[in-house]
């Protein structure tokens, strides 16, 4: 199945545990290889996001191979 990353903004982000980590934001995609690096997420206001990397606007920098399904909402596969 191919998706546009423009269907996935907005889109709600949830561990594969049930926790909500927020709304996707943007993607960081390498230039020279044009792969996507990483997912930008929106934290949810009660997500304690304290041990999370996060970028100069405060959204949480997740790698984009934690991306495990794309449905209603996007499953990450966090350890």
């Amino acid at each position: 199945m191919r998706k546009f990353i423009t269907e996935l903004k907005g889109k709600t982000v949830m561990t594969s545990d049930g926790l909500i980590l927020g709304t996707i934001s943007n993607f960081v995609i390498d230039t020279d290889t044009g792969q996507i690096n990483h997912v930008l997420v929106n934290p949810a206001e009660d997500i304690a996001s304290d041990n999370q990397e996060k970028d100069a606007q405060g959204r949480l920098v997740i790698p984009f191979k934690t991306m495990k399904s794309v449905k209603d909402v996007v499953v990450l596969e966090m350890k």
